[in-house]
């Protein structure tokens, strides 16, 4: 079945780096557009970045310029670069296939505090 695993995650001064992976497994991890999603507490899941079948890659704007997605479609595995973290950056990151709204792993948490 449909699964993803996500690792990477930890707790981080501000400013600070992450590299998040997301493992996939039980599609065709090639022919999906695939995006990263994050749910800070008290908040909605929101979309992060996507990217495309041919890696063309599109980022929300509070990330822009310092998140980089990219994938390893050989290795059925999405990472997630995040480059000078905020507080605001806190949040559980999550890996799904972009549009779709199931098959949900668990999440890797983020922390970004001082």
């Amino acid at each position: 079945q449909v699964q993803f695993v996500e690792s990477g995650g930890g707790l981080v001064q501000p400013g600070g780096s992450l590299t998040l992976s997301c493992a996939a497994s039980g599609f065709i991890f090639s022919i999906y557009p695939m995006a990263w999603y994050r749910q800070a507490p008290g908040k909605q899941r929101e979309l992060v970045a996507f990217i495309t079948t041919s890696s063309t890659t599109n980022y929300k704007e509070f990330v822009k310029g310092r998140f980089t997605i990219s994938r390893d479609n050989a290795k059925n595995t999405m990472y997630l670069q995040m480059n000078s973290l905020e507080f605001e950056d806190t949040a559980v990151y999550y890996c799904n296939r972009l549009f779709s709204d199931n098959n949900w792993g668990q999440g890797t948490q983020v922390t970004v505090s001082s």
